[in-house]
């Protein structure tokens, strides 16, 4: 982000989506917001109106031609978003009309906000933590209630209080362990060094869950991955169809209908499975179907879970297995899926299980008769969603933070290390110091200018 430190322009944006609509809101912020717009607002004097009122007026340009009727919604510092003045004007939703007036407010004395800026200036102003600020990003992205959730607990500052408690846990042992420091030829020791493991030890479990619960996070944010795989015609396109109670997919008695892969959304309890239907997986006939093959492998390579499909009348036991021995690796989680259960209700999980297909990764179905399938949905959300966590609990879903905790981890690691060795107060006390930089980065205690234009680039124009 260029001018990252450049805070005392007015800086204006459109901040709703671009395009045609009933209104457009067109926010600006900074010490002169108010004036800027005042010189074109001939209804009244908005810089003797009160914080958080809404004025109804014409806004006008230089030759007093109306530009539009609009709304003046006023926020004076510090009782704003950015804790500067703010003036957020809603006006008609009209592309030409959202330009005008932008063009008129920059002519006033404004200049465009960069990606982010409105939000980067709440930051270091105070109003939001790094790790808070990152969370509006989540919550404008979010497209399902776990998602939703997952971004208010972090903006609302769940997670930013989890550190900050972990943090001055540390700072007070830091504290005695550098004060051990300032008396080092005397050989004093204030930091109890039994008691200062069993710190280490309590803050590094905490880590431990907030890093573990990064898996779960990243699925409730980003979706799960799913791959539908299988033999041709073994119903890989009839359970896509099943599942998503329509008609999504071709489905044919022919080998090979399947060329490209389909992929679609399906929700469960909140969580997103984005499910991508594939070529099935022989010997191929033709040019066209071998890349789709090709493209079969590629997926399952790419993905978090695997469907493995079969038809239980036209594979054996043993075809199955080979076939599970080919597909899954060790990064990917998968249930078999034995179709056409309702020409062959007879058939039993001990036929086909092994040590890689265990019992409670074989799910009969009858796809075709949408049989069992509901209870495949439960089970592929119990796959990502593990009955002893709490989803209202602190989860940590941002990979900057999740490679943060790692590292504040491995710090504290080689504390304990350096204690057990008996090594000098200087050395334990630079690994605490560098576990205490780790968190602070998350919530922004520590931080640069590098990391913030990183994090405030990726976010749209007008937040």
């Amino acid at each position: 982000m260029k001018n990252i430190h450049n805070l005392t322009d007015t800086i204006v944006a459109l901040a709703t989506p671009p395009g045609v609509g009933a209104i457009g809101v067109i926010r600006l912020s900074g010490d002169e917001a108010i004036n800027i717009v005042n010189q074109v607002f001939p209804a009244k004097d908005l810089t003797k109106q009160d914080s958080h009122t809404i004025h109804y007026g014409t806004i006008r340009d230089d030759n007093n031609r109306v530009i539009d009727e609009v709304l003046a919604s006023l926020f004076i510092a510090p009782k704003s978003y950015t804790k500067e003045n703010v003036i957020e004007v809603s006006c008609h939703g009209s592309a030409y009309i959202h330009q005008q007036l932008i063009d008129l407010f920059i002519q006033k004395g404004a200049r465009m906000a960069q990606p982010g800026e409105f939000t980067l200036r709440a930051f270091l102003n105070g109003q939001l933590d790094l790790s808070q600020a990152e969370a509006v990003a989540d919550l404008i992205a979010s497209n399902s209630a776990s998602a939703h959730s997952l971004a208010m607990q972090q903006m609302r500052g769940g997670f930013s209080n989890e550190i900050q408690n972990l943090r001055e846990e540390l700072i007070n042992f830091a504290s005695l362990i550098e004060l051990e420091l300032d008396f080092g030829e005397e050989d004093v020791e204030f930091a109890d060094r039994t008691k200062l493991k069993e710190l280490i030890f309590k803050i590094q479990q905490l880590l431990k869950k907030l890093i573990d619960s990064f898996r779960l996070g990243n699925v409730i944010k980003n979706g799960v991955s799913t791959v539908i795989a299988g033999r041709p015609n073994a119903g890989k396109s009839t359970l896509l169809n099943a599942l998503l109670n329509e008609d999504r997919a071709i489905v044919s008695d022919i080998a090979g209908t399947t060329r490209d892969t389909i992929e679609e959304v399906l929700n469960i309890n909140g969580v997103q499975f984005r499910l991508i239907d594939t070529a099935g997986i022989r010997e191929a006939q033709d040019t066209i179907e071998a890349v789709g093959v090709e493209k079969t492998m590629e997926k399952i390579q790419q993905s978090a879970l695997l469907i493995y499909v079969f038809d239980i009348i036209q594979t054996s036991p043993e075809e199955v297995q080979a076939d599970l021995a080919a597909l899954a690796n060790n990064n990917i989680y998968f249930l078999a899926i034995a179709n056409k259960m309702d020409l062959n209700p007879y058939t039993k999980a001990e036929h086909y299980t092994n040590n890689l297909l265990t019992e409670d990764r074989f799910i009969p179905i009858s796809a075709i008769n949408k049989m069992n399938i509901e209870f495949l949905k439960e089970r592929l959300y119990k796959s990502v969603v593990s009955n002893n966590v709490n989803l209202d609990s602190t989860i940590v879903s941002n990979a900057r933070h999740y490679e943060a905790l790692e590292k504040s981890y491995e710090s504290l690691s080689d504390a304990l290390n350096g204690i057990d060795a008996g090594v000098s107060s200087d050395f334990i006390a630079m690994d605490i110091r560098r576990s205490l930089r780790y968190l602070g980065e998350i919530t922004g205690e520590i931080s640069t200018d590098d990391l913030l234009g990183n994090i405030f680039s990726k976010f749209c124009i007008g937040k």
